[in-house]
């Protein structure tokens, strides 16, 4: 039910329109900064992370996991954030490396960042639900996806 989750807690965010992946990056952590997961420097951890890494973040086609070391500077509890953009995000010049789909992770509690990385892995793993998210236009579609992939 990790979706539900997502959506109830009103984790997720709709962007329209060209995105860097810095502010892709940036604007994925903003669900998770209103009520106060992380803040503003959560994200510019990730983006380090990336500048220094590559785009480690990238975990699927079209799907990113952006996240940073667990108990990293900016994150205050653990949970995870969505967002889908209307334009694809690039992290470089490889087609495999062109993304709409991001789950942002944050983390504080070991325990329970592996419980959501599990519960991601299920969501992922699910051919339906992948498809579903690739074409995502609103929050209640979360809801629905969630349906498909069923308990975890």
């Amino acid at each position: 039910m990790l979706l539900r989750e997502i959506y109830e807690q009103k984790h997720y965010a709709f962007v329209e329109g060209e995105l860097s992946w810095q502010d892709a990056v940036r604007e994925s952590c903003k669900p998770l900064e209103a009520d106060g997961t992380c803040d503003e420097r959560y994200a510019e951890e990730i983006v380090a992370c990336i500048e220094k890494h590559g785009p480690y973040i990238i975990i699927t086609p079209n799907v990113a996991m952006p996240h940073s070391t667990e108990g990293a500077e900016g994150a205050h509890k653990t949970a995870i954030g969505f967002m889908h953009t209307s334009e694809w995000v690039s992290f470089g010049d490889e087609p495999d490396q062109k993304v709409k789909t991001f789950f942002t992770l944050c983390s504080t509690d070991p325990e329970a960042h592996l419980q959501n990385m599990q519960r991601l892995v299920n969501t992922l793993l699910n051919e339906e639900a992948l498809e579903r998210l690739k074409n995502i236009e609103t929050p209640e579609e979360l809801l629905e996806i969630d349906a498909i992939v069923g308990d975890e």
